[in-house]
């Protein structure tokens, strides 16, 4: 497992993309968050090629707190078929690292006191 990863994932307003990041991060499946746009995305979808005006997010996270990450994501996310990419963290300054491990819990673990 990949000890830390991006979530990237687009969203169609930049309101939609705003709760998305607000919630991930009170959840604390994401350490932070950022909104990114507006931006144009090409696509295929049902056989025709789209363009549409979108909204990116990317969140930090650790890799403990990806499938749950993932599932808040989905449950929220307005899209049929959402893009949900998770991009390892090779590399990072220890002081952001361990910043990530403090604000993203075990999600599996009780809260500590």
């Amino acid at each position: 497992m990949t000890a830390y990863l991006q979530l990237q994932t687009t969203f169609q307003s930049r309101e939609d993309a705003l709760d998305a990041a607000r919630r991930v991060v009170s959840d604390r499946l994401a350490a932070c968050a950022q909104v990114l746009g507006p931006l144009t995305s090409v696509y295929r979808w049902e056989g025709k090629v789209e363009q549409d005006q979108e909204w990116l997010l990317l969140a930090k996270t650790t890799g403990r707190a990806r499938k749950r990450l993932e599932e808040l994501v989905t449950s929220i996310h307005p899209y049929e078929v959402p893009e949900i990419v998770f991009l390892p963290i090779e590399e990072g300054s220890a002081g952001y690292l361990s910043w990530l491990d403090r604000e993203v819990p075990d999600p599996d673990q009780p809260p500590s006191r």
